[in-house]
């Protein structure tokens, strides 16, 4: 049997065997939202399923091709529906797709390999979906089994964390691939940043002034606009771009390609300057965290103590200075550094509250249950309507102090198995730059957790846990990588002669 074709004897790629996987890929996907989404989502998908079984077609011949198509559309998700222009549930196309690989990937298993998967990250992630699982029983509220209720928590803090892990893992498996990825998320972040360069210049469009108008309360802070670019809010954009520039510099600094250099450097340069536009303050620890990773990573006592003096000159200005207060980016960022904030403060006084009232809750008071379904006279009522304002707080709430405990050591399970390929298995000063502004990027992401509710929001999730699944595949990937560099690099050697050549004969 041929992949490409379903059948070797036959030029057709759809012909016999390929109609028969396109119906059922499409059974399993319209049972998969009938019971996520119900009706309502059942019928968005019957609406469009002619377009979803000649897309599901092509795919079957082409799996890249919808892998590529998952990582937009996994990014834009939240844009186009503000546009209106996504009249489906958000998650919809992106689990469709990640469900769709994942069966393709099933199907051919012997090109997929499914060892790739098994590693640290993929039992980590084992043990929390486990430990979320056994939270459908969590009856603290006395709001008795809710399976329904329980499952739309599940997709958000566990489901999709794992589908990031499957699917990028048996996907990005060479050299090419990876930095066709690279490439990839570049645009991606130049497109958000010029976005966010058109809301400031320009001005909002229809759907975002009315976003603007109902969020003006943590959008617009002390007359100073937070912008939000293409994603839900200025938190997850902010957030989203410092993690997102620590990786290009990273990759930017370490590469020996000239293009890869400038490109990720610009890439880079326009994310930190989106992140200051954001107005999120935690985005620039967020920056500063990320740095620190690969002060370690990169095992260099100069790079790491140019880095480190850089830093503190950075948070020295920010801190003990008033240059650049006319600027309200700078303005607002400089404000990260007061200890007297009211926000902050705010949040110290929430969180005390939570937790008297956990301390009846030690596993929490269930996943998905909030204050639409826990009733006004409930004991933990005050918990389901006190605004987490963090990701880690959220699951802290939900899944108790015994479900934070599990999050944290599976999430430090993950990232030191990561650190720990990097640190001792790449030998490649650009293959280690890579790895490391992975890793770099998923600390500084899970800062911003910490600080704000953007984790498991789009694109965040997928693209962060994702490059970290990646990591664990990097050392498979090395041999091949060095052979593609020395090309590249050759290439580039070439291009060079060729213009000195040039100038030279100008010059005669």
């Amino acid at each position: 049997m041929s992949w490409s074709g379903f059948s070797s004897n036959s030029s057709n790629p759809y012909a016999g065997g390929g109609r028969v996987y396109v119906f059922l890929l499409l059974f399993l996907l319209s049972l998969y939202v009938y019971t996520s989404q119900g009706v309502i989502g059942m019928a968005a998908v019957l609406a469009i399923l002619p377009v979803m079984a000649l897309f599901f077609a092509v795919t079957l011949t082409n799996q890249m091709l919808t892998f590529w198509a998952l990582f937009v559309i996994n990014y834009f998700v939240f844009f186009l529906g503000r546009m209106g222009w996504l009249p489906i549930p958000a998650s919809l196309p992106n689990e469709a797709l990640e469900m769709l690989l994942l069966v393709l990937g099933i199907l051919n298993a012997e090109i997929m390999r499914f060892e790739k998967v098994a590693n640290l990250m993929g039992i980590a992630l084992c043990i929390w979906c486990a430990y979320c699982t056994l939270e459908v029983l969590n009856n603290s509220c006395s709001l008795g089994l809710n399976v329904g209720v329980w499952y739309t928590g599940f997709r958000l803090i566990a489901q999709q964390l794992f589908y990031a892990f499957l699917v990028c893992s048996l996907y990005i498996d060479t050299p090419e691939k990876l930095m066709k990825y690279l490439r990839l998320w570049a645009a991606l972040a130049l497109f958000a940043s010029f976005w966010c360069w058109k809301q400031q210049n320009i001005g909002f469009n229809g759907p975002e002034q009315q976003f603007m108008i109902v969020a003006a309360r943590t959008h617009i802070v002390n007359g100073i606009t937070r912008y939000f670019s293409i994603f839900s809010e200025a938190a997850s954009c902010g957030i989203n771009m410092a993690a997102s520039a620590v990786m290009f510099f990273i990759i930017a600094l370490t590469s020996k390609v000239k293009r890869d250099k400038i490109y990720f450097l610009i890439t880079a340069l326009a994310c930190t300057k989106t992140m200051f536009a954001s107005g999120t303050r935690t985005a620039l620890f967020c920056l500063i965290a990320g740095f620190m990773v690969y002060v370690v990573l990169s095992k260099s006592v100069k790079l790491g103590t140019a880095i480190v003096i850089s830093g503190l000159l950075f948070v020295g200005f920010m801190k003990y200075t008033t240059i650049g207060n006319g600027n309200n980016e700078i303005r607002r960022m400089r404000s990260a550094f007061n200890p007297e904030d009211a926000s902050s403060n705010v949040r110290k006084m929430n969180q005390a509250v939570m937790a008297k009232y956990l301390k009846d809750a030690p596993w929490g008071i269930g996943i998905g249950v909030d204050y639409t379904n826990v009733p006004s006279n409930n004991k933990f009522r005050t918990l389901a309507t006190i605004p987490p304002d963090s990701e880690y707080v959220y699951i802290w709430v939900h899944t108790g102090p015994i479900g934070i405990t599990v999050f944290l050591i599976t999430t430090a399970m993950m990232w030191l198995g990561a650190f720990w390929v990097v640190f001792t298995r790449l030998k490649n000063r650009s293959y280690l730059g890579i790895g490391a502004g992975f890793c770099a990027a998923f600390v500084a992401m899970q800062l911003g957790g910490y600080g704000n509710q953007v984790l498991m929001q789009f694109p965040n999730c997928f693209l962060f846990y994702g490059c970290l699944a990646i990591v664990y595949n990097l050392p498979r990937m090395e041999k091949d990588y060095i052979e593609l560099e020395k090309k590249r690099y050759a290439e580039q050697l070439e291009r060079e002669r060729i213009k000195e050549e040039i100038r030279r004969a100008k010059r005669v």
